[in-house]
């Protein structure tokens, strides 16, 4: 990790940083504003643009929505090669700026490079009370865990990589993907579940609350297909990196079949928020629990 030696300002108006690898940074304005900023931007998964900005939207809001804020402004970030296709550019932006829309978040201005390699996304910045911010450090013992979102966009955008993908499943991901995290639920603490998988990001809120984390798989949600693809071997790299950088946290309580304890280290895009919540704010199912520290971060049962 370089983070630690990076040079900072200190400002007590810094409310959440980088400390704790939460979804985005909180500065507080007064006693009653705080801005929320976050940036997010990658290749695409599908082979629709506009499907593809509306995912990249909605994925760069969904950290806004997992601090507790509300999306005010955007700035796009794009890179797209100098002789691209400009109808696939046009609908890329307008895919993003759709999804903005629906969030009542104002695109006002953005960036581009030429790259022969396409990435697109965006710099949110939102609103929050500093007294009501979520954080990904606030879980308690006692708490209930709640899921937004199934799992499994990681390996099904795998298998359309392979050309295996049922397109049932695959529009089940986008439905999935393209949905905004956006939530009137009550919580202690929340993250959203991406890139580290729900027990790389479930280990970040153990060891920044000073908790165990206790995960029922009988209980998580998977899109429909993702244990299939998973069976077969349709497996995203960095699944294998969130396995071998996070295992070393997690105590398998029971003996789970290898495509479940597969996807609980599959990669998310736009995937759902994690809420460690009191019982009786919890909406949905739970997931699991938040108990004391114990012998290691999670517990998978």
């Amino acid at each position: 990790m370089v983070l630690p030696g990076v040079p900072r300002l200190s400002d007590p108006n810094v409310l959440v940083g980088f400390d704790t690898a939460d979804d985005a940074g909180v500065y507080r304005l007064s006693p009653e504003c705080a801005l929320v900023q976050t940036v997010d931007f990658f290749t695409p998964i599908v082979d629709d643009p506009f499907t593809f900005g509306r995912i990249a939207a909605a994925n760069a809001l969904s950290d806004v929505y997992a601090m507790g804020g509300r999306p005010l402004t955007s700035l796009s970030i794009l890179c797209y090669p100098a002789k691209g296709d400009l109808d696939d550019l046009q609908a890329i932006l307008n895919g993003g700026a759709q999804t903005m829309i629906d969030a009542a978040c104002v695109v006002i201005g953005g960036h581009s490079v030429s790259d022969d390699e396409i990435k697109f996304g965006y710099a949110v910045t939102g609103l929050v009370h500093p007294e009501k911010v979520w954080t990904n450090a606030a879980a308690r013992p006692g708490d209930v865990l709640t899921l937004s979102k199934p799992l499994g966009t990681g390996v099904i955008g795998t298998a359309l990589k392979r050309g295996l993908a049922h397109p049932d499943h695959i529009a089940a991901a986008i439905a999935s993907m393209t949905a905004l995290n956006r939530t009137e639920a009550q919580a202690h603490a929340c993250t959203d579940i991406t890139g580290f998988g729900l027990l790389g990001h479930a280990r970040e809120m153990a060891l920044a609350s000073g908790v165990t984390i206790e995960i029922d798989s009988s209980r998580v949600p998977f899109l429909p297909g993702a244990l299939d693809y998973a069976r077969a071997g349709a497996l995203p790299g960095g699944l294998h990196n969130n396995r071998n950088f996070v295992s070393c946290a997690v105590l398998f309580l029971n003996n789970l079949a290898p495509e479940v304890e597969t996807l609980l280290y599959d990669p998310q895009t736009s995937g759902g928020l994690m809420l460690s919540q009191a019982p009786e704010d919890a909406r949905s199912q739970p997931i699991g629990r938040v108990l004391p520290p114990g012998e290691q971060p999670i517990f998978v049962l």
